[in-house]
């Protein structure tokens, strides 16, 4: 255990979160989404894959959004999956995604959606992968790192 941090963050995922730079992804995925798949295929071939058994997806994004900046260089650093036939869709879990970012960031902050296999090919480039138990449907995020800046 360390002080002011979140238990959820096992050593695997802070070693994954301190080892990303600036412009690296994580994905943050329901039990439905095939993460060791993603994890072993694509452009990062090897990414980091992290398991947070009993942990929901909101859970582990406030975890992570805890200690992760997003990116402020760039349009957008957020996304979740939009519904399948019904893009324009917001489900509960988008809308707590979104409280989660505002609650961390701030409003400037705006979470994008992607098309289920675009957000696949989005997934298979993120430096780490963490499987959550989430079981609501469309219970995935796409975070992207930012920098911290230091007083000057």
């Amino acid at each position: 255990m360390l002080k002011n941090i979140d238990p959820l963050l096992t050593p695997e995922l802070l070693h994954a979160l301190r080892s990303m730079g600036h412009g690296d992804t994580i994905a943050i995925v329901d039990a439905n989404f095939p993460a060791a798949a993603t994890a072993s295929s694509g452009p990062n071939a090897n990414a980091v894959l992290v398991r947070l058994p009993g942990a929901n997806a909101t859970q582990a994004a406030n975890a992570i959004l805890s200690v992760l900046p997003l990116d402020d260089f760039v349009p957008q650093a957020a996304w979740c999956m939009a519904v399948v036939d019904d893009p324009e869709a917001n489900l509960p879990i988008m809308d707590e995604f979104q409280g989660l970012i505002k609650q961390h960031e701030d409003e400037r902050f705006v979470l994008g959606k992607l098309e289920r296999f675009a957000f696949y090919e989005e997934a298979r480039k993120a430096y780490c992968v963490v499987s959550t138990s989430e079981t609501r449907l469309y219970g995935n995020l796409l975070l992207m790192k930012g920098v911290v800046r230091t007083a000057e």
